[in-house]
């Protein structure tokens, strides 16, 4: 599989997974699908929604990980300085905690739907929590 669907609110996306930059992260989260939860507005990475999963292990390590995501871009922080999450940038992100700048695994890139970010990442802003789902293509 290299696609996914990623739905947020009525927002749909297709993604391109990126296999050959983080093959682990694509192989442990394609088990997961499909992937359902709740996004909400990031607190400290700028333009970006999150969906914070606490302490959840995904077994995976950092591979093609940046602190700063390119619109469209989706990272897997798999948790150390901070509680594991998923963050997907929708504009100018750089990618924070509490704990300072931290590196996501990007492996995911928006291929369809861009036009609809930044009404996804307004929407989420200013009307709150927004059910998103991953599933296969």
């Amino acid at each position: 599989m290299r696609n996914l669907k990623i739905t947020v609110g009525p927002h749909v996306f297709m993604a391109r997974m990126e296999l050959e930059k983080a093959p682990e992260t694509c192989r442990v989260f394609q088990s997961f699908l499909p992937f359902n939860n709740q996004t909400i507005h990031s607190r400290w990475s700028g333009e970006a929604v999150w969906v914070p999963l606490g302490d959840f292990a995904f077994g995976v390590g950092f591979e093609n990980h940046t602190c700063h995501p390119s619109r469209g871009d989706i990272l897997l922080y798999p948790g150390g300085h901070s509680e594991t999450e998923l963050l997907f940038a929708y504009g100018s992100s750089s990618f924070a905690s509490k704990m300072g700048a931290l590196a996501g695994n990007h492996f995911l890139t928006v291929i369809s739907g861009q036009e609809h970010l930044e009404a996804m990442g307004k929407m989420v802003l200013w009307q709150g929590a927004q059910p998103i789902r991953f599933e296969a293509a």
